[in-house]
């Protein structure tokens, strides 16, 4: 192959990239650049160091607000009557009621603030087997008194003494002037715990006042209290015997919505059922689904709706349409073998078959469709066989397991029944009417009385905006990362042939699109390619970076597939032997390769491989071997370049990258032409230079660079380089959904 000589004066890559003031005060391509709008431009790239140090510092402001522990008041208003009027008359359980003075009040105020109360309340509370609110109240709490977080038993009687103290020095009993009500405040550093333990003391208060009205039935209270305790004995076995029944044979069962717990006979459903259920529904669905789409494959690939919907098809057709009138038109003052005749009619012939092909796809993305639809069918109804079998097996296991059932409900019945007598004759010793109420419940305190929260909040959104600023003027200094397409070439004196945008969706997939912004970008590279060299197009393109993962292996498949739609015949050779991946790309083996041709176990024709894309073909890397440079620099290399043009009309090679690596120079001297890879944002510009020189050294012609993952809200100023990635999306969208 005959080496071509390039001449390097026109690239100017002699002089290491700096920084001047041009680029702190926002000169772009030579113009200057308002200061506000410079400003403006950096404060929108780096808007996420500003929010972050505003976040931190945010944070910063509430852990030192917390560090000050903040107190919740929450208050409860009780009413306590003088008198103790009787509805019944019930001998020894309705005490009498004697002359109320000052000294009940002062009892009443007493007994509200007892350590009784106090352990009542923090038993109902459950606040003894509550870790969190020792913690809450900045107690220590001994290593004996809860084991992974569950309480000991042993421990339960000094643990309730603990937290009723606890609840006694923050509780404050304020009785009303002149008024038979009373105010009690608790204060706490949790809020939602202050509101509990205010209602809970009220509450508490009144039963534990009326727990002494029922003293006169306590014979009839002891009776059923033992019968109670052999019935729930009772309920307690048959229960077991149930589980243990439904364990062995593998029966799990549900309560039904609307059923209760444990208090009344319950309903239960199997799961099995409701999987059966679910599943015949979404196999109906599915039904439904393969028959839609069953019928939609039916109709004419022509007639179908998505063909009639379908933009390209339409433009083909009103291209056809114009060009036959116009065909027409010519028939009518000349003959057929007129050549603007001939030459419409080989334009209509051509729309006819790219309407045909057009249609075709629409075919098959329907069969695809129906094949998709019958295959999840057919392993619903399986599924749904399998549950109907299972179901019914169930049932036969579930005699015995109903039997046992109504055994435990009929226990449980009884013991209601007696629950309710017992009840009934516990309110008969106490039918007074309670002279204590509760007249306005605790409400959730919505802000502490202190810390000011307000003020440090404030004060550290301002100290966060200044430590970001100075963040964003600092990395601005110190940032060559590529953030300006425009100062590619100015900075590297190699010109920018594409710009490729970031995009989040699967990039494979938008490639194989060539209407995507991906495919669109790509397509404007090809383009460039055209002008790159006095020929024409490179037959033999290098694709490489400065560095890994930076988009090379990617533009190298993108450029060969554009390169493959032209109508050219392609070959995409991964000359990464280091660390191949265009065989990952199109998921084929790597046994065999490049390796192996210039090593001299094989001929490249028995290994280029075929991967469904017209005009394309593939030479993967084949197995790593002992020295890649060596195998590069044989005279096999350059000869199996000449051999290739033989047969293709380009070959793309995706080389490793520049630094560090020897590989990249060696073929980029034997090859037409070599793309320069850099990605946006990320690719420091004197890391850049310094490839690039490396390149120029090895006289290798490097013919543009390719700025790819561009995201032009990051770009300084946003010049507005995605214009047309994606134009007329909206509209294309919503004929679409029309």
């Amino acid at each position: 192959m005959q080496l071509i000589t390039v001449d390097r004066s026109r690239q100017g890559m002699g002089v290491e990239p700096t920084f001047d003031a041009a680029d702190i005060s926002g000169r772009r391509g030579g113009e200057e650049t308002p200061i506000v709008a410079y400003a403006i431009s950096v404060l929108r790239r780096r808007k996420w160091i500003l929010i972050g140090a505003v976040a931190a510092a945010l944070f910063a402001g509430i852990l030192v607000t917390l560090l000050m522990t903040p107190k919740y008041t929450a208050t409860a208003l009780l009413e306590i009557q003088r008198e103790d009027r009787n509805v019944v008359e019930i001998e020894g359980a309705t005490p009498r009621a004697g002359m109320v003075d000052q000294e009940f009040y002062e009892t009443q105020y007493g007994l509200l603030r007892s350590q009784t109360l106090a352990e009542r309340v923090a038993r109902s509370l459950r606040l003894d087997q509550s870790p969190e609110f020792f913690q809450t109240m900045r107690v220590p709490v001994p290593e004996d008194w809860f084991h992974n977080g569950m309480p000991t038993p042993q421990y339960r009687d000094e643990r309730v003494r603990v937290a009723g103290e606890l609840l006694l020095k923050s509780l404050t009993v304020e009785p009303g002037r002149l008024s038979r009500l009373v105010r009690v405040y608790f204060t706490s550093p949790d809020a939602a715990l202050s509101q509990k333990v205010a209602d809970a003391w009220g509450k508490n208060f009144i039963q534990l006042t009326l727990e002494r009205r029922f003293e006169a039935t306590s014979y009839a209270r002891n009776f059923l209290e033992d019968r109670l305790n052999q019935l729930r004995g009772r309920i307690d076995e048959s229960e077991r015997r149930l589980v243990d029944y439904a364990s062995r044979q593998g029966i799990v069962n549900l309560p039904s919505e609307g059923s209760s717990n444990g208090t009344e006979s319950r309903s239960e459903r199997s799961l099995l059922v409701d999987d059966l259920a679910t599943l015949n529904q979404e196999l109906s669905k599915a039904t439904a689904d393969r028959v839609r789409a069953e019928s939609r494959l039916g109709s004419s690939g022509s007639a179908v709706t998505e063909a009639l919907d379908n933009q390209a098809i339409s433009g083909l057709r009103q291209k056809r349409a114009e060009l036959s009138s116009d065909y027409a038109k010519l028939l009518v003052q000349f003959k057929p073998d007129y050549p603007p005749a001939q030459g419409l009619k080989t334009q209509i012939d051509q729309l006819d078959r790219a309407i045909s092909r057009e249609e075709g796809r629409v075919t098959q993305t329907l069969g695809g469709t129906y094949q998709s639809a019958v295959g999840r069918e057919n392993a619903l109804r399986r599924k749904v066989n399998e549950l109907t079998g299972r179901v019914l097996d169930l049932r036969r296991r579930s005699i015995q397991y109903n039997i046992y059932q109504r055994d435990v409900d009929t226990n449980r019945q009884l013991y209601d029944a007696l629950l309710q007598r017992y009840k009934a004759i516990g309110v008969a010793g106490g039918v007074g009417v309670n002279n204590i109420a509760i007249v306005d419940g605790a409400k959730l305190p919505e802000k502490p009385s202190s810390p000011k929260l307000t003020l440090n909040l404030l004060l550290a959104i301002l100290a966060g905006l200044g430590i970001g600023t100075l963040a964003i003027f600092l990395i601005e200094q110190i940032d060559q990362g590529v953030s300006d397409p425009a100062e590619v070439e100015k900075r590297l004196g190699v010109p920018l042939i594409g710009t490729i945008p970031r995009t989040s969706k699967d990039i494979y997939d938008q490639l194989r699109d060539p209407k995507s912004a991906l495919g669109e970008a790509y397509l404007s590279l090809r383009t460039n390619l055209a002008f790159a060299t006095d020929h024409g197009m490179p037959r033999t393109i290098a694709v490489t970076s400065s560095r890994p993962a930076e988009g090379k292996s990617t533009t190298s498949f993108a450029l060969a597939l554009s390169l493959a739609r032209s109508g050219r015949r392609v070959l995409l050779m991964d000359g990464d032997m280091r660390s191949p991946s265009v065989h990952h790309m199109f998921g084929i083996e790597n046994e065999a390769g490049l390796s192996n041709i210039l090593a001299g176990a094989a001929q490249y024709p028995e290994l280029l491989k075929e991967v469904g894309i017209e005009n394309l073909a593939v030479l993967t890397a084949g197995p790593h071997p002992p020295s890649a440079p060596e195998l590069l620099a044989s005279a096999r290399f350059p000869e199996l370049l000449k051999d290739l043009l033989d047969r293709f009309d380009n070959v793309v090679l995706d080389i490793p990258p520049v630094m560090g690596l020897a590989d990249a120079p060696l073929v980029g001297s034997r090859v037409e032409g070599t793309i320069f890879v850099l990605e946006f944002g990320a690719t420091q510009m004197g890391t850049a230079g310094v490839a690039l020189e490396r390149l120029h050294g090895a006289n290798a012609m490097v013919v543009g660079c390719v700025l790819t993952k561009f995201n032009a809200k990051r770009a300084n100023l946003g010049y507005g380089y995605d214009y047309g990635y994606g134009y007329g999306d909206n509209v294309k969208r919503s004929e679409t959904a029309g």
